[in-house]
């Protein structure tokens, strides 16, 4: 995702209400626990998630069949949320994830 641009501003935005709205969840641990409950719909991985975090998450979130993007920089999606570097943030309601894939697959950025 480009750094910096609207898509990436809308992105962050709509993570930063979800978090709020208690509707995502922040860290790898916080949503392998989500993956596992199934209550997790789309999960956002910072582009400089360590290969430790991406081997924490990618193969749980393929195996669940669990829909992730490529989000900015883990410290731009911390800094969003008020917070500390974040290397994941999963998302636990379906129409917050419905408008987060509509910027994700609209700025190129596609869901894997």
């Amino acid at each position: 995702m480009a750094h910096g641009g609207a898509a990436e501003q809308r992105l962050l935005g709509l993570l930063g209400l979800g978090l709020r709205g208690r509707l995502a969840v922040v860290g790898v641990q916080q949503v392998r626990v989500a993956a596992r409950r199934g209550t997790l719909v789309l999960a956002v991985l910072a582009s400089d998630a360590s290969m430790n975090s991406q081997d924490k998450l990618v193969p749980l979130l393929r195996a669940k069949r669990i829909r992730f993007i490529e989000g900015p920089a883990a410290a731009v999606l911390g800094a969003a949320l008020g917070r500390r570097p974040v290397a994941a943030i999963g998302v636990i309601d379906r129409n917050l994830a419905r408008g987060l894939l509509k910027i994700a697959v609209a700025n190129s950025a596609g869901p894997r």
